[in-house]
């Protein structure tokens, strides 16, 4: 009997750590900070406690979303730190300095699917693999030029490719998204056509500017992180053609 009612409480009282420790707390705004910088992304719910609106939302979609580290903080002080002075999950990305907010009390409806749609929208990072979710975090952002690489995901060289744009990507945060458009799949076969490019001449990389609608070839050649380099600085100092003019070039290639 005495067995049962001990292994009955240490039971309960794994259960109940556990449960205490699913999400990391921020305690100040130093702890914060750190969490912040710790990966590309993260989400932060800024709450009164576990009985608040929208956490128990957010440890389930905590949950589901394993790529994007989740933390809650209580302190007031830190919140302010941030401009929050109410219940608000906010998602932080490095890729152009945004904290994106979800405000608790102007949500009409808050569920666990709701937030990970949340997140994975605005899961936008220094290299962003392109698709119908991602889409709208990328042309959400106050940063509307793009570098892109287009390549067919799995092709030989992608991982190398990839590598090269991540090597650069940092050193253009505010200035630069940077794309990953797989060429491979059809749903990605208006973004090719946008720049004159077919699946079977990849890999190429481009500029799309949102601010002009306009776009920029990199020439035909090895995709080192050098030349993607130079083409970004080349773009900032406006030295690159203009659109119409390497369109006939791309096409004369294809």
């Amino acid at each position: 009997m005495l067995i049962a009612l001990f292994f009955s409480l240490l039971v309960s009282s794994v259960v109940a750590a556990e449960k205490d420790s699913v999400l990391p707390r921020l305690t100040d705004t130093k702890a914060a900070e750190a969490f912040i910088d710790s990966a590309e992304v993260v989400v932060i719910g800024f709450l009164e406690g576990e009985e608040s609106p929208g956490y128990q939302q957010l440890v389930s979609a905590a949950g589901r979303v394993h790529s994007v580290p989740v933390a809650v903080c209580t302190h007031k002080e830190v919140w302010s730190h941030y401009a929050l002075s109410s219940d608000t999950i906010a998602l932080f990305r490095k890729a152009d300095n945004h904290q994106e907010n979800l405000v608790i009390a102007t949500t009409k409806k808050l569920e666990a699917d709701g937030l990970v749609n949340f997140i994975s929208v605005n899961e936008v990072r220094y290299i962003t693999e392109y698709d119908q979710v991602t889409a709208v975090g990328l042309f959400n952002s106050q940063v509307k030029t793009h570098l892109l690489l287009f390549a067919n995901k799995g092709s030989d060289g992608y991982s190398e490719l990839k590598g090269a744009l991540g090597a650069v990507a940092p050193d253009f945060t505010d200035k630069f998204l940077f794309v990953l458009v797989n060429g491979a799949a059809k749903s990605n076969s208006r973004a090719l056509d946008y720049f004159g490019l077919k699946s079977q001449h990849l890999p190429r990389v481009g500029i799309y500017d949102g601010d002009s609608d306009t776009k920029w070839l990199l020439p035909a050649g090895e995709i080192s992180t050098e030349r993607v380099r130079h083409f970004c600085l080349s773009f900032l100092r406006g030295e690159l053609k203009e659109a119409k003019q390497t369109e006939a070039e791309a096409k004369a290639e294809l």
